[in-house]
């Protein structure tokens, strides 16, 4: 083998899964087709459960010290994520450029080969491994070939990977366009998410270095061919008709267009190969849910493929992926659909608006709508149990431990499982003692978690396990961590 994994595409899913496996001990490459970082950066942040992510792993430190907020907005209704019980707000202004470069530098430092510049033409799945060819972006030279037991496409809303592998992509076409721009050297006055004008709806926000992000959807436009790429002045002449304002002046730092279009496919895995990310669902780009959500994939998928790699994955890990995070994409597509009727629908939704309004000032409203789009209530079935987190992602607390306080983000950085001991049962350290290779016992004292005695946590921080009400814990850590070792 080449490589025990194979990933297309270095962009957030691919960067987040990569550096998941290096944690599970496989060895990866990355195939991306640019020759260098992208510069345009289409996100502009994370919600909170992305930020649980990175804080599980340690990479949150890396990106300094943002600005965060704890206000939101769902098409245009402000909303108040701060309802939620979560560690970490949202955070603004960490362009996607910046989180790529930070996401590099943590999955390099661990070991993970990237080959920019080479792109993926054709792939074969033969049931026993993956061989992918390659071939070097603008060059007339021969194609390379790269075996692999799995390869794993991360490549986009475009994905060339789920194209040569036959994945069906069931949805519906794009039936509006808006245009995006970053334009430097303007002076426009800042307008919200959901402002509208009798021809369509704007959006401006500074973001940082003289630079203004202008965001338009003009009413009746009909979405172009895909093959004709948006130019600025097309863009600036829709932005004056709409607002009466000239920004033709302005420099572009990039232009784009997007759709409504709304896919994902059937399944996520067709045998060794496997999607994440906007290779296995695109949809409306609003409230930046998309690069979260991508990355969210590649933490569920990170350790399950890294099992199977490695060998002491149980039966039905991997396909739990797909279970897994397939309903989380559904779901992410019903709620970019409604934003996207309340923030490009023009009056006539406005009686709509008003009414969400009055609804989101209560509060079990608004934990609803800011658990759905932080992706803070995902709730997987993991097994038997009525235990209050079971299944829940694991809340950030500290704990205190014989050697000192830790915080249970800091338990996850090694991508372990992670069996928490809060009565101090020396019957629980025999009971796990199998699976030490895979699960860390750690005794504490339980602190907030009072009347909870014992949590078993899978590597990407969701409960499987938890004591009073699951029973035993020998049959949560078979199902999860497969046979124990003698």
């Amino acid at each position: 083998m080449d490589a025990e994994v194979i990933i297309a595409g270095a962009g957030p899913a691919g960067l987040m899964l990569a550096g998941e496996l290096r944690l599970g001990g496989v060895d990866v490459v990355v195939v991306e087709r640019s020759p260098r970082p992208a510069p345009e950066s289409r996100a502009l942040g994370f919600t909170a459960r992305t930020m649980e992510v990175f804080a599980q792993r340690g990479i949150l430190p890396l990106f300094g010290k943002p600005a965060t907020t704890p206000f939101g907005h769902f098409g245009g209704v402000p909303l108040d994520i701060g309802v939620l019980d979560a560690a970490h707000f949202a955070v603004l202004g960490v362009p996607q450029s910046r989180t790529e470069a930070v996401l590099t530098e943590w999955a390099t430092g661990l070991g993970v080969r990237i080959l920019r510049g080479h792109e993926l033409i054709s792939l074969s799945n033969n049931g026993e491994n993956v061989e992918a060819t390659i071939h070097r972006t603008g060059e007339n030279g021969s194609p390379e070939h790269l075996r692999a037991a799995y390869l794993v496409g991360c490549d986009g809303g475009r994905s060339t990977v789920r194209r040569l592998a036959g994945f069906d992509f069931p949805g519906t076409p794009g039936t509006v366009e808006t245009l995006q721009a970053d334009v430097r050297g303007v002076d426009v006055a800042p307008r919200p998410p959901g402002t509208w004008t009798p021809g369509g709806m704007v959006i401006a926000a500074p973001i940082g270095d003289g630079i203004t992000r202008v965001i338009l959807c003009e009413r009746g436009a009909v979405p172009r061919d895909r093959t004709a790429p948006v130019t600025f002045a097309e863009l600036a002449a829709v932005w004056k008709r709409l607002t009466g304002e000239d920004i033709g002046h302005g420099e572009p730092v990039w232009v784009t267009a997007a759709t409504n279009a709304t896919r994902q496919v059937t399944e996520y895995r067709r045998g060794r190969v496997l999607l994440a990310g906007d290779a296995a669902h695109i949809h409306l780009p609003t409230g930046g849910q998309g690069l979260n959500v991508s990355i969210q994939d590649s933490a569920n998928l990170g350790w399950k493929l890294a099992a199977q790699v490695r060998g002491w994955a149980p039966p039905g890990l991997l396909d739990s992926y797909h279970d897994e995070r397939h309903p989380v994409g559904t779901r992410l597509l019903l709620n970019t659909r409604a934003q996207g009727l309340l923030v490009l629908g023009g009056e006539e939704m406005q009686p709509l608006r008003d009414v969400l309004t009055e609804l989101v000032a209560f509060e079990d409203v608004a934990r609803h709508l800011a658990g759905m789009v932080t992706g803070l209530d995902v709730r997987y079935d993991v097994g038997p149990g009525d235990h209050r987190l079971l299944g829940l992602r694991m809340p950030h607390h500290e704990l205190k431990t014989a050697d000192g306080a830790v915080s249970i983000a800091r338990l996850l950085y090694p991508a372990r499982g992670l069996l928490l001991d809060l009565a101090d049962d020396p019957r629980l350290r025999r009971a796990a003692a199998g699976w030490a290779d895979r699960v860390d016992v750690v005794t504490a004292s339980p602190g907030p978690l009072e009347g909870t005695d014992a949590l078993l946590i899978r590597p990407d921080g969701h409960v499987v396990w938890a004591a009073p009400g699951c029973g035993e814990p020998g049959p949560a850590l078979r199902r999860w961590f497969g046979d124990p070792r003698p």
